[in-house]
């Protein structure tokens, strides 16, 4: 993807990562993916561990959302151990997904991805001390759903995500 970020239409162009977050001992793995168009979440999954699974459950959830008659999506990411396995490449071949990796160590490559866990981190997760990974999971569920479907961003011409994507849709 080279540092181009920009997406002129829905379903173009996508980003990929996981963070994590720590609640005492414990630990929570967030993996979503976002439209680089409108920065919608298109699709996410939470878990204790980082594992393959949660990957390949959130892309196989993500690729049902694509139209048909889409041609030549990118998916882009890090150089992390699930994006280098060949269940995960194979994956995006089955669904003809173009596959875009950072460069090693170069952390501005995801900078999109990077900057929506930036975001969450700072207006939830810091906010507040967490007492279980359960109440974690559902705040952030809530959240997204909100960064989604109601917190407008002036590049989007005060727009939510979704309501961009519809507006664009119209005309």
């Amino acid at each position: 993807m080279q540092r181009n970020f920009r997406a002129d239409r829905p379903f173009q162009k996508w980003a990929t990562d996981v963070t994590e977050f720590k609640v005492g001992v414990q630990k929570l793995y967030l993996s979503p993916i976002i439209d680089l168009f409108n920065g919608e979440i298109i699709s996410y999954k939470l878990s204790e561990r980082p594992n393959f699974k949660q990957v390949t459950e959130m892309i196989k959830e993500a690729f049902i959302r694509i139209p048909k008659q889409q041609t030549a999506l990118i998916l882009h990411s890090d150089q992390g151990w699930q994006y280098q396995m060949k269940a995960y490449q194979k994956l995006l071949q089955e669904k003809a997904v173009i596959q875009s990796m950072s460069r090693k160590g170069n952390c501005l490559d995801n900078a999109v991805i990077e900057n929506f866990f930036g975001t969450i981190k700072s207006e939830l997760f810091y906010l507040k001390k967490y007492q279980t990974i359960e109440e974690l999971k559902m705040e952030i569920k809530s959240y997204i759903s909100y960064y989604n479907n109601d917190r407008i961003r002036l590049n989007l011409k005060g727009m939510s995500p979704v309501k961009y994507r519809t507006q664009m849709w119209k005309n």
